[in-house]
C-alpha cells in the first residue's frame, strides 16, 4: 500500500486509522530518514489508542510506555551503536511477544531482531512537506491488516 501525506495531521490520521486495527502483540516497523513523519504516525496512533499525555521519541530512553488497551510501546533505535545487542539488553524480545502494541522507530537497524511477521511501514521525503509512506505487511494478520486499511481509505488519499 502506498500513500501520499500532506500534512502532519495527514499522516497523525494515518496513525489514528491504524490504532482501529492494531491488538494486543502486534509489531510495528517503521523506517524512514529524519523528520519524514515517524513519530508524528505514533503520536496519531496514540491519540487513536486514548493515550492523552504527549508522544515524544524516546530517543535517550530508547523506550516510552503508554498506558491504554492495548498498551503502546514505543522504541527508538536511532542512538543505539550496536543495536541487536543493545536492544537484546533493554528487553526488547519481550515487547515484541508481549501483550501490547510495539511500534520500532529506525527498525531498519535491527532487522535481524523482528519477527518474520510484522507490518513494515517505510517514509520517504516528496519535498518539504510531502512524504510518500509505503505499509507492507509480512505474514496472514498483517495483510488483513493492510486491507482492512485499504478499505478505510479515502481514494484521494491513496497514491497507486
Amino acid at each position: 500500500m502506498n500513500l501520499i501525506s500532506r500534512s502532519p495531521e495527514e499522516t497523525r490520521e494515518l496513525g489514528a486509522q491504524l490504532a482501529s486495527l492494531v491488538q494486543p502483540g502486534d509489531v510495528l516497523a517503521l523506517s524512514g530518514d529524519l523528520g519524514t513523519g515517524k513519530t508524528t504516525l505514533i503520536q496519531g496512533l496514540a491519540r487513536g489508542l486514548g493515550i492523552t499525555q504527549p508522544v515524544t521519541s524516546p530517543t535517550f530512553i530508547l523506550i516510552n510506555e503508554y498506558r491504554s488497551s492495548p498498551p503502546l510501546y514505543h522504541v527508538d533505535c536511532y542512538r543505539l551503536e550496536d543495536a541487536p545487542a543493545e536492544a537484546q539488553a533493554i528487553g526488547l524480545e519481550e515487547l515484541l511477544s508481549g501483550d501490547g502494541v510495539c511500534v520500532i522507530e529506525w527498525a531498519d537497524r535491527l532487522r535481524e531482531l523482528l519477527p518474520a511477521e510484522r507490518l513494515e511501514i517505510r517514509f520517504r521525503w516528496v519535498d518539504a512537506r510531502v512524504r510518500h509512506i509505503e505499509i507492507r505487511g509480512y505474514g496472514a494478520r498483517y495483510g488483513a491488516l493492510v486491507r482492512a486499511l485499504q478499505a478505510r481509505r479515502s481514494p484521494a488519499a491513496s497514491a497507486r
